[in-house]
């Protein structure tokens, strides 16, 4: 598996329903309810840009055409949108393994950035692109995670890291911040279409010592209510952007946004 330069590929994962959003999400998909003036997914997106992504799958279910409607082919933020839709959501291993065809070039194995659509944070995407290197070069499929503090609506947190490491069993333990880098490879025994989650790939790939992975201590929203939401809105609204600190291409600085 040769060794690539730097991520191009990402997925950012948009199929849940929103059940604590109800009643916003009813009549719209929970990617595209808006804080600091633009669509929580919009952010994601130019983030993602941003980084050097030039090819970014959005997989849905809820409503999933008023996603591809208001998003389009991705070509305002110089990216190539690739649409995944699960007539039923398949969760995030199950979505992954459908949207293999989409990430992957011919069948060759792809290192990519995952992401959720109902996530803010002013990481820089680019900083991952190291381990992206690292988990090529590797003979075995494997992941890089990234942690924050626990918030908290999540105290207990998920997984520790120790030395660069991510554990199941040491203390303290961080949340995971729905921010990962994961190796095509890994999900190829899973048949498209079958509903499964992440947390049995996470547990056998730590186990066998395969995740690597790091503290972010900045700016991160999970959006999980109508609560989150608004205080989301009201920061992006009331800080300046923060630029990133690589170059950004000059059609996208007008609609670029960060946060402090």
């Amino acid at each position: 598996m040769a060794t690539p330069t730097r991520l191009t590929k990402a997925m950012i994962f948009a199929a849940g329903r929103g059940e604590r959003m109800r009643p916003l999400t009813d009549a719209t998909p929970k990617p595209l309810l808006e804080a600091g003036g633009k669509p929580l997914i919009v952010w994601q997106i130019e983030r993602l840009a941003q980084a050097g992504m030039r090819t970014i799958v959005i997989n849905h279910a809820w409503l999933g055409q008023q996603i591809e409607a208001a998003l389009g082919d991705g070509s305002r933020w110089q990216v190539e949108l690739r649409y995944s839709p699960e007539p039923a959501p398949l969760e995030t291993a199950g979505g992954i393994a459908k949207a293999l065809p989409l990430l992957e070039d011919a069948g060759a194995p792809e290192i990519f950035l995952a992401v959720s659509g109902d996530v803010y944070a002013d990481f820089d995407y680019a900083r991952l692109n190291a381990q992206r290197a690292a988990l090529a070069a590797s003979s075995d499929p494997g992941m890089h995670l990234v942690l924050v503090p626990n918030p908290p609506f999540h105290a207990a947190g998920d997984f520790a890291l120790v030395d660069g490491q991510v554990s199941l069993n040491a203390m303290p333990r961080l949340t995971f911040a729905n921010i990962g880098l994961y190796d095509t490879r890994m999900f190829r025994t899973l048949t498209p279409g079958t509903r499964c989650a992440l947390t049995p790939f996470y547990r056998e790939a730590i186990a066998a010592g395969h995740v690597s992975g790091e503290r972010y201590d900045g700016l991160w929203a999970n959006v999980g209510t109508p609560a989150q939401l608004q205080a989301l809105d009201q920061h992006l609204l009331a800080h300046a952007p923060k630029p990133l600190a690589h170059p950004v291409h000059p059609s996208l600085v007008r609609d670029v946004r960060g946060a402090q």
